[in-house]
């Protein structure tokens, strides 16, 4: 009854992500996840439609002012980003499969990035598990250590907005940081992410052409693309040149905080001892050495 109790509980305009998540992790690591099927089904679902709501409250000019003035600080952190776990799986001897999977997940948007590309890289479950793994127990960590962070070396909303967007694995992570720091905050965190977030579909074109050329695997599969950045620009599109529709979008974009605060403590819930097993120290050095690095250049970037 735990896990139904914690969803509920999500969604009451009390609840932090911070809370939440770590309630969601506390329940699975003591008592279980009884509904551990359904609620691994339902979190992408609840996050696409929570991003999509989000999109509802913004204005599309600044959604597109903001993707644009972070174009190629992205373009620079995400190959800096994959040359630089590549460095470190090597210095560390990580597997190849496990490393690229991290080092994906860390320059784009953490697990979405990494089921995105699983289907074209084809590896093993147990490297999935992982770098899934290592990626969510930093994501954890995040949303607590940067607005924390933030405060003390005095970044104002914007900066932290991109901040979080930068440096941040998942998406849900970074809006959940982002919310502890004020809806502007919120707004460029979102943008800049999902504009982050397109670039998966080019990577995964070119890790499909790189697997024919070093492996002659003839038929990659194809990477998942995340569509619900699509919903999110229709959303924002709509309340933009729609006036009369800014105070539902206003009400839809409430809503949707609330879902992503359920969606952090389902995340939480799906953690199992396994997982925790599985990550093993080398690739969480490497996780952890990664965003580390990342995390430095990229607040380096937005206070330049």
């Amino acid at each position: 009854m735990l896990v139904p109790l914690g969803a509920a509980l999500s969604l009451l305009p009390f609840a932090s992500t911070g809370l939440m998540l770590v309630g969601g992790g506390a329940v699975a690591l003591t008592v279980g996840n009884p509904y551990a099927k359904h609620t691994r089904r339902a979190m992408p679902v609840l996050l696409s439609l929570a991003v999509v709501g989000l999109g509802a409250g913004m204005d599309l000019r600044a959604v597109v002012h903001a993707g644009a003035q972070g174009l190629v600080t992205t373009l620079v952190s995400i190959s800096v980003c994959l040359l630089l776990g590549t460095v470190l799986a090597r210095l560390l001897q990580v597997p190849r499969s496990v490393g690229l999977l991290i080092s994906i997940g860390t320059a784009i948007c953490g697990g979405s990035a990494i089921a995105a590309v699983v289907p074209v890289l084809r590896p093993k479950e147990q490297e999935v598990s992982v770098a899934l793994g290592t990626v969510f127990l930093l994501n954890a960590v995040a949303l607590f250590v940067f607005p924390a962070v933030g405060h003390a070396v005095g970044l104002d909303a914007v900066q932290f907005g991109r901040w979080c967007a930068l440096a941040i694995h998942d998406t849900s992570s970074v809006v959940g940081a982002a919310l502890q720091y004020g809806s502007e905050a919120l707004e460029v965190a979102t943008t800049v992410k999902l504009a982050r977030a397109l670039w998966i579909a080019p990577l995964a074109l070119a890790l499909e052409a790189w697997q024919r050329k070093t492996q002659g695997q003839e038929n990659p599969g194809k990477a998942r693309r995340p569509w619900f950045i699509l919903g999110f620009v229709l959303a924002s599109a709509l309340v933009t040149w729609i006036p009369p529709l800014q105070p539902v979008g206003h009400t839809v974009a409430l809503v949707s905080k609330q879902v992503l605060v359920l969606t952090l403590f389902l995340l939480g819930a799906n953690l199992t001892r396994s997982t925790l097993r599985a990550v093993g120290l080398r690739p969480l050095a490497m996780g952890v050495g990664l965003w580390v690095c990342m995390a430095g250049l990229s607040l380096g970037a937005v206070q330049g």
